[in-house]
């Protein structure tokens, strides 16, 4: 079962949608900059440009031939495979250095996707009021108004508020329901 287990999170789990909107989202906020880039671009071309077209080739050919020959000439036939083994040691240490990175970026790219669909869907200042309930003190209520008459029409709906903004406060619904369905049954029997 731990295969079904696996897959069942797998495809419950939100976070590669939450990476995707996230990724939209950042790609949104870099697309944004690019007006500014090619303006900056189209200010600096002239003047590269006119850097390599001043060039000498040959310049740039003893450059490169100096340096090749400088690396060609330091490398020793015998401690070949002994860098060979260090280097092969040191990109599979620079492997894991990356994959952790890109876990850790992918975790907190993730975690932007979580917090920009939240702010789509308006669910920030849904939070952001409940704390502010939780840290206000709740208003001190006034005592429950006395029962209608038997005679007089049903209650109001539950979700009415007061003319003070509040919610009556939810007492005995069974109570209500009872006097409904007696009421109710009276008005039956009259007909």
């Amino acid at each position: 079962m731990a295969i079904a287990d696996d897959l069942k999170k797998t495809l419950t789990d939100p976070t590669p949608l939450y990476f995707a909107a996230g990724t939209a989202d950042l790609a949104v906020q870099q697309a944004k900059k690019v007006p500014a880039l090619i303006e900056q671009l189209r200010a600096e071309a002239p003047a590269r440009i006119e850097a390599v077209k001043n060039t000498d080739p040959k310049a740039v050919q003893e450059a490169v031939t100096a340096k090749v020959t400088g690396v060609l000439g330091s490398i020793d036939p015998k401690k070949l495979g002994e860098t060979a083994q260090d280097l092969a040691l040191r990109g599979v240490g620079v492997a894991a250095e990356y994959a952790v990175r890109a876990k850790e970026t992918y975790d907190k790219v993730a975690e932007h996707g979580e917090q920009t669909v939240r702010a789509w869907r308006g669910e920030v200042a849904e939070e952001i009021v409940d704390i502010a309930g939780a840290v206000e003190p709740e208003p001190v209520r006034e005592p429950a108004q006395e029962p209608a008459p038997a005679g007089a029409s049903a209650q109001a709906p539950a979700s009415a508020e007061s003319a003070d903004g509040e919610k009556p406060a939810a007492k005995k619904p069974a109570a209500r329901r009872t006097a409904a369905k007696k009421a109710t049954a009276e008005v039956g029997e009259g007909a």
